[in-house]
Protein backbone atom coordinates (compact mmCIF):
# COMPACT_ATOMS: atom_id res chain seq x y z
CA UNK A 1 0.00 0.00 0.00
CA UNK A 2 1.42 3.29 -0.85
CA UNK A 3 2.50 5.85 1.71
CA UNK A 4 0.64 8.97 1.44
CA UNK A 5 2.36 12.41 1.15
CA UNK A 6 1.48 13.83 3.99
CA UNK A 7 3.22 11.31 5.80
CA UNK A 8 6.32 11.19 3.79
CA UNK A 9 6.13 14.82 4.72
CA UNK A 10 5.47 14.50 7.95
CA UNK A 11 7.72 14.81 10.89
CA UNK A 12 7.21 10.86 11.77
CA UNK A 13 9.09 9.81 8.57
CA UNK A 14 11.77 12.57 8.89
CA UNK A 15 12.44 11.02 12.41
CA UNK A 16 12.44 7.88 11.25
CA UNK A 17 14.58 8.25 8.23
CA UNK A 18 17.27 10.12 10.13
CA UNK A 19 16.71 7.25 13.17
CA UNK A 20 17.88 4.75 9.96
CA UNK A 21 20.69 7.38 8.84
CA UNK A 22 21.76 6.46 12.39
CA UNK A 23 22.14 3.10 12.41
CA UNK A 24 23.60 2.59 9.44
CA UNK A 25 26.47 5.24 9.53
CA UNK A 26 27.31 3.39 13.39
CA UNK A 27 27.22 0.23 11.36
CA UNK A 28 29.38 1.12 8.76
CA UNK A 29 32.17 2.23 10.86
CA UNK A 30 32.11 -0.71 12.81
CA UNK A 31 31.79 -3.56 9.71
CA UNK A 32 34.62 -0.99 7.99
CA UNK A 33 36.68 -0.96 11.39
CA UNK A 34 36.01 -5.30 11.58
CA UNK A 35 36.97 -5.40 7.74
CA UNK A 36 40.23 -3.60 8.53
CA UNK A 37 41.75 -5.14 11.32
CA UNK A 38 40.06 -8.49 10.90
CA UNK A 39 42.61 -9.83 8.65
CA UNK A 40 46.31 -9.93 7.90
CA UNK A 41 47.74 -6.50 6.41
CA UNK A 42 48.89 -8.49 2.83
CA UNK A 43 45.17 -9.68 2.83
CA UNK A 44 43.05 -6.27 3.31
CA UNK A 45 41.23 -5.04 0.28
CA UNK A 46 42.14 -2.18 -1.66
CA UNK A 47 39.72 1.32 -0.24
CA UNK A 48 39.47 2.16 -4.24
CA UNK A 49 38.14 -1.38 -5.52
CA UNK A 50 35.88 -1.40 -2.38
CA UNK A 51 34.85 2.36 -3.25
CA UNK A 52 33.62 1.77 -7.19
CA UNK A 53 31.77 -1.73 -5.94
CA UNK A 54 29.55 0.02 -3.68
CA UNK A 55 28.53 2.80 -6.85
CA UNK A 56 28.28 -0.42 -8.26
CA UNK A 57 26.00 -1.63 -5.49
CA UNK A 58 24.11 1.80 -5.61
CA UNK A 59 23.27 1.80 -9.04
CA UNK A 60 22.04 -1.63 -9.29
CA UNK A 61 19.67 -0.77 -6.17
CA UNK A 62 18.66 2.37 -7.85
CA UNK A 63 17.36 0.59 -10.88
CA UNK A 64 15.14 -1.67 -8.78
CA UNK A 65 13.74 0.95 -6.51
CA UNK A 66 12.86 2.25 -9.77
CA UNK A 67 11.46 -0.50 -11.52
CA UNK A 68 8.93 -1.17 -8.55
CA UNK A 69 7.75 2.24 -7.98
CA UNK A 70 7.59 2.89 -11.48
CA UNK A 71 4.99 -0.03 -11.68
CA UNK A 72 7.93 -2.28 -14.17
CA UNK A 73 8.81 0.26 -16.67
CA UNK A 74 12.15 0.54 -15.87
CA UNK A 75 12.86 0.99 -19.48
CA UNK A 76 10.46 3.43 -20.20
CA UNK A 77 11.58 5.68 -17.61
CA UNK A 78 15.92 5.52 -18.77
CA UNK A 79 14.12 6.09 -21.90
CA UNK A 80 12.26 9.01 -20.80
CA UNK A 81 14.68 11.30 -18.30
CA UNK A 82 17.99 10.13 -19.47
CA UNK A 83 18.19 8.84 -23.17
CA UNK A 84 15.64 11.20 -24.54
CA UNK A 85 16.22 14.15 -21.93
CA UNK A 86 20.12 13.90 -21.70
CA UNK A 87 20.99 17.37 -20.63
CA UNK A 88 18.67 16.91 -17.63
CA UNK A 89 20.56 13.99 -16.89
CA UNK A 90 23.26 16.02 -17.36
CA UNK A 91 22.95 18.63 -14.26
CA UNK A 92 23.76 15.58 -11.70
CA UNK A 93 27.20 15.59 -13.22
CA UNK A 94 27.98 18.88 -11.07
CA UNK A 95 27.72 17.20 -7.82
CA UNK A 96 29.45 13.55 -9.24
CA UNK A 97 32.78 16.15 -9.96
CA UNK A 98 32.56 18.09 -6.92
CA UNK A 99 32.50 15.00 -4.39
CA UNK A 100 35.58 14.00 -6.69
CA UNK A 101 37.15 17.31 -5.86
CA UNK A 102 35.87 16.94 -2.23
CA UNK A 103 37.84 12.96 -1.88
CA UNK A 104 40.73 14.25 -4.02
CA UNK A 105 40.95 17.47 -1.56
CA UNK A 106 40.91 15.18 1.50
CA UNK A 107 43.72 13.33 0.34
CA UNK A 108 45.61 16.48 0.23
CA UNK A 109 44.56 17.80 3.88
CA UNK A 110 45.42 14.72 4.87
CA UNK A 111 48.96 14.45 3.66
CA UNK A 112 49.57 18.46 5.13
CA UNK A 113 47.64 18.52 8.61
CA UNK A 114 47.61 16.23 11.61
CA UNK A 115 44.79 13.78 12.05
CA UNK A 116 43.66 15.95 14.89
CA UNK A 117 43.96 19.21 13.53
CA UNK A 118 42.11 17.54 10.00
CA UNK A 119 39.45 15.90 11.92
CA UNK A 120 38.71 19.74 13.89
CA UNK A 121 38.53 21.64 10.34
CA UNK A 122 36.99 19.33 9.01
CA UNK A 123 33.71 19.36 11.37
CA UNK A 124 33.25 22.90 9.84
CA UNK A 125 31.55 21.00 6.60
CA UNK A 126 28.21 21.16 8.87
CA UNK A 127 28.10 24.97 9.15
CA UNK A 128 28.94 25.38 5.52
CA UNK A 129 25.96 23.44 4.30
CA UNK A 130 23.79 25.13 6.30
CA UNK A 131 25.42 28.25 4.72
CA UNK A 132 24.90 27.08 1.44
CA UNK A 133 21.20 26.42 2.15
CA UNK A 134 20.86 29.88 3.21
CA UNK A 135 22.19 30.91 -0.50
CA UNK A 136 21.17 28.75 -2.91
CA UNK A 137 17.47 26.93 -1.59
CA UNK A 138 16.65 30.59 0.79
CA UNK A 139 16.43 28.22 3.85
CA UNK A 140 16.35 30.40 7.32
CA UNK A 141 17.45 29.54 10.34
CA UNK A 142 16.92 31.09 13.69
CA UNK A 143 19.86 32.00 16.02
CA UNK A 144 19.66 29.45 18.24
CA UNK A 145 20.04 26.47 15.13
CA UNK A 146 23.02 28.87 14.05
CA UNK A 147 24.36 27.86 17.78
CA UNK A 148 23.61 25.04 17.44
CA UNK A 149 25.28 24.12 14.53
CA UNK A 150 28.69 25.32 15.73
CA UNK A 151 27.71 23.39 19.41
CA UNK A 152 27.55 20.70 17.40
CA UNK A 153 31.11 20.48 15.20
CA UNK A 154 32.43 21.21 18.26
CA UNK A 155 31.37 18.35 20.06
CA UNK A 156 32.24 16.09 16.94
CA UNK A 157 35.77 17.46 17.22
CA UNK A 158 35.84 16.80 20.98
CA UNK A 159 34.49 13.16 20.54
CA UNK A 160 36.63 12.54 17.30
CA UNK A 161 39.58 13.85 19.18
CA UNK A 162 39.06 11.44 22.48
CA UNK A 163 38.65 8.77 20.51
CA UNK A 164 42.02 9.41 17.83
CA UNK A 165 45.67 7.38 18.80
CA UNK A 166 47.79 8.29 21.08
CA UNK A 167 50.14 7.75 18.92
CA UNK A 168 52.92 10.15 18.36
CA UNK A 169 52.45 12.06 15.06
CA UNK A 170 55.08 11.84 12.33
CA UNK A 171 57.63 14.29 12.20
CA UNK A 172 57.19 15.44 8.62
CA UNK A 173 56.91 19.33 9.32
CA UNK A 174 58.96 19.86 6.67
CA UNK A 175 57.00 17.87 4.17
CA UNK A 176 53.93 19.48 5.67
CA UNK A 177 52.25 23.03 5.05
CA UNK A 178 49.45 23.77 7.00
CA UNK A 179 48.48 26.62 4.70
CA UNK A 180 47.99 23.88 1.86
CA UNK A 181 46.26 21.84 4.60
CA UNK A 182 44.09 24.09 5.19
CA UNK A 183 42.81 25.44 2.08
CA UNK A 184 42.19 22.14 1.17
CA UNK A 185 40.04 21.24 3.56
CA UNK A 186 38.43 24.34 3.32
CA UNK A 187 37.30 23.64 0.03
CA UNK A 188 37.01 20.08 0.42
CA UNK A 189 34.24 21.61 2.69
CA UNK A 190 32.40 23.77 0.44
CA UNK A 191 32.30 21.50 -2.01
CA UNK A 192 30.57 18.81 0.14
CA UNK A 193 27.91 21.72 0.93
CA UNK A 194 27.74 22.40 -2.71
CA UNK A 195 27.64 19.12 -3.90
CA UNK A 196 24.71 18.11 -1.65
CA UNK A 197 22.90 21.06 -1.77
CA UNK A 198 22.98 21.10 -5.18
CA UNK A 199 21.46 17.45 -5.19
CA UNK A 200 19.47 18.49 -2.89
CA UNK A 201 17.94 21.23 -5.22
CA UNK A 202 17.71 19.18 -8.24
CA UNK A 203 15.71 16.08 -7.02
CA UNK A 204 12.97 18.59 -5.14
CA UNK A 205 13.08 20.83 -8.22
CA UNK A 206 9.19 20.94 -9.81
CA UNK A 207 8.35 20.36 -13.05
CA UNK A 208 7.67 23.41 -15.23
CA UNK A 209 6.89 22.40 -18.16
CA UNK A 210 5.91 19.55 -20.65
CA UNK A 211 3.56 16.64 -19.24
CA UNK A 212 6.45 14.39 -18.77
CA UNK A 213 6.28 13.37 -14.59
CA UNK A 214 8.94 14.35 -12.11
CA UNK A 215 12.28 12.05 -12.09
CA UNK A 216 12.17 9.83 -8.91
CA UNK A 217 14.60 10.39 -6.30
CA UNK A 218 15.83 6.82 -7.02
CA UNK A 219 16.23 8.02 -10.91
CA UNK A 220 18.25 11.35 -9.91
CA UNK A 221 20.34 8.56 -7.90
CA UNK A 222 21.28 5.92 -10.49
CA UNK A 223 22.39 9.20 -12.66
CA UNK A 224 24.34 10.39 -9.51
CA UNK A 225 25.99 6.80 -9.14
CA UNK A 226 26.86 6.26 -13.24
CA UNK A 227 28.73 9.43 -12.83
CA UNK A 228 30.39 9.12 -10.16
CA UNK A 229 31.46 5.41 -10.76
CA UNK A 230 33.01 7.46 -14.22
CA UNK A 231 34.38 10.26 -12.24
CA UNK A 232 36.15 7.06 -9.14
CA UNK A 233 37.40 4.79 -13.01
CA UNK A 234 39.41 8.22 -14.04
CA UNK A 235 40.72 9.00 -11.04
CA UNK A 236 42.36 5.60 -9.85
CA UNK A 237 43.58 5.77 -13.53
CA UNK A 238 45.64 8.93 -12.51
CA UNK A 239 46.24 7.88 -9.16
CA UNK A 240 49.32 6.00 -7.91
CA UNK A 241 49.09 2.37 -6.94
CA UNK A 242 50.98 1.71 -3.95
CA UNK A 243 54.00 -0.74 -3.88
CA UNK A 244 52.22 -3.31 -1.22
CA UNK A 245 48.76 -3.02 -3.59
CA UNK A 246 50.98 -3.94 -6.61
CA UNK A 247 50.45 -7.06 -7.93
CA UNK A 248 46.55 -7.72 -6.11
CA UNK A 249 43.74 -8.47 -7.93
CA UNK A 250 40.45 -6.29 -8.13
CA UNK A 251 38.36 -8.40 -5.59
CA UNK A 252 41.50 -9.37 -3.35
CA UNK A 253 40.10 -9.19 0.31
CA UNK A 254 36.66 -9.11 -0.71
CA UNK A 255 35.59 -11.37 2.54
CA UNK A 256 32.35 -11.67 3.23
CA UNK A 257 32.06 -9.19 5.99
CA UNK A 258 33.64 -6.56 3.02
CA UNK A 259 30.49 -7.59 0.83
CA UNK A 260 28.13 -6.71 3.87
CA UNK A 261 30.18 -3.19 4.12
CA UNK A 262 29.66 -2.66 0.25
CA UNK A 263 25.63 -3.46 1.03
CA UNK A 264 25.63 -1.27 3.32
CA UNK A 265 27.25 1.70 2.01
CA UNK A 266 25.13 1.31 -1.31
CA UNK A 267 21.73 1.04 0.87
CA UNK A 268 23.12 3.91 2.59
CA UNK A 269 23.56 5.93 -0.47
CA UNK A 270 20.19 5.67 -1.10
CA UNK A 271 19.40 6.64 2.59
CA UNK A 272 20.79 9.87 2.08
CA UNK A 273 18.89 10.56 -1.48
CA UNK A 274 15.58 9.95 0.58
CA UNK A 275 16.75 11.97 3.67
CA UNK A 276 17.77 15.20 1.44
CA UNK A 277 14.18 14.66 -0.36
CA UNK A 278 12.36 14.24 2.54
CA UNK A 279 14.58 16.47 4.81
CA UNK A 280 17.47 18.05 3.88
CA UNK A 281 21.09 18.32 3.97
CA UNK A 282 21.70 19.72 7.68
CA UNK A 283 19.34 17.06 9.16
CA UNK A 284 21.35 14.75 7.28
CA UNK A 285 24.67 16.16 8.96
CA UNK A 286 22.94 15.84 12.49
CA UNK A 287 22.30 12.69 12.13
CA UNK A 288 25.47 11.88 10.93
CA UNK A 289 27.05 13.75 14.14
CA UNK A 290 25.28 11.22 16.51
CA UNK A 291 26.18 8.47 14.98
CA UNK A 292 29.80 9.33 15.53
CA UNK A 293 28.18 8.75 19.68
CA UNK A 294 26.83 5.69 18.65
CA UNK A 295 29.74 4.53 16.38
CA UNK A 296 32.27 5.40 19.48
CA UNK A 297 29.86 3.25 21.93
CA UNK A 298 29.28 0.61 20.50
CA UNK A 299 32.98 0.47 19.58
CA UNK A 300 34.05 -0.02 23.23
CA UNK A 301 31.50 -3.55 23.35
CA UNK A 302 33.07 -4.74 20.14
CA UNK A 303 36.50 -4.15 20.26
CA UNK A 304 37.24 -2.81 23.75
CA UNK A 305 37.84 1.08 22.96
CA UNK A 306 37.64 2.93 26.34
CA UNK A 307 35.66 6.14 26.81
CA UNK A 308 37.06 8.98 28.09
CA UNK A 309 35.66 12.01 29.78
CA UNK A 310 36.50 13.59 26.63
CA UNK A 311 33.79 11.47 24.96
CA UNK A 312 31.05 11.73 27.45
CA UNK A 313 31.35 15.75 27.46
CA UNK A 314 31.39 15.57 23.33
CA UNK A 315 28.80 13.79 23.04
CA UNK A 316 26.18 15.77 25.52
CA UNK A 317 27.68 18.53 23.58
CA UNK A 318 26.01 16.56 20.15
CA UNK A 319 22.77 15.18 21.90
CA UNK A 320 21.83 18.54 23.49
CA UNK A 321 22.24 20.56 19.96
CA UNK A 322 20.58 18.21 17.75
CA UNK A 323 17.73 18.39 20.49
CA UNK A 324 17.81 22.21 20.54
CA UNK A 325 18.03 22.66 16.95
CA UNK A 326 15.14 20.13 16.42
CA UNK A 327 13.06 22.10 19.40
CA UNK A 328 13.47 25.71 19.44
CA UNK A 329 12.55 26.81 23.13
CA UNK A 330 9.03 28.09 23.64
CA UNK A 331 9.45 32.16 24.63
CA UNK A 332 12.10 32.60 21.38
CA UNK A 333 9.00 33.66 19.42
CA UNK A 334 10.65 32.69 16.06
CA UNK A 335 7.48 31.48 13.84
CA UNK A 336 8.67 30.76 10.61
CA UNK A 337 12.13 30.68 11.27
CA UNK A 338 12.53 27.45 9.81
CA UNK A 339 10.72 24.50 8.30
CA UNK A 340 13.15 21.91 11.01
CA UNK A 341 10.60 23.37 13.66
CA UNK A 342 8.58 19.76 13.27
CA UNK A 343 10.60 17.71 12.93
CA UNK A 344 9.94 15.46 15.98
CA UNK A 345 6.67 14.42 16.88
CA UNK A 346 4.57 16.01 19.48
Amino acid sequence: MALSQDFLNGPTFKLMLLAAMVLQNSTVVLVGRYTRSSVPEDELYIVSHLILMTEVGKLLLSFVFEHVTSGGKLKESVKMHILDNPLDAMKIMVPAVLYLVQNTLLYVALSNLTAPMFQVTYQGKLVTTAIVSVLMLNRKYSTQQWVCLVTLSIGVAIVVLGASSDKEEKAASGKQSLVTGLTAVTVACLSSALAGVYFEKVIKSKVTNDNKPPVSVWMRNVQLAFFTICTTVLQSLFQRTKEADAGKGYFHGFTFWAWVLILLQAGGGLLVAAVIKYADNVLKGLATGVSVCVATAASTVFFGTPLSGQFSFGAIFILTSVYFFSNPIKNANLPGATEMRSLLPR
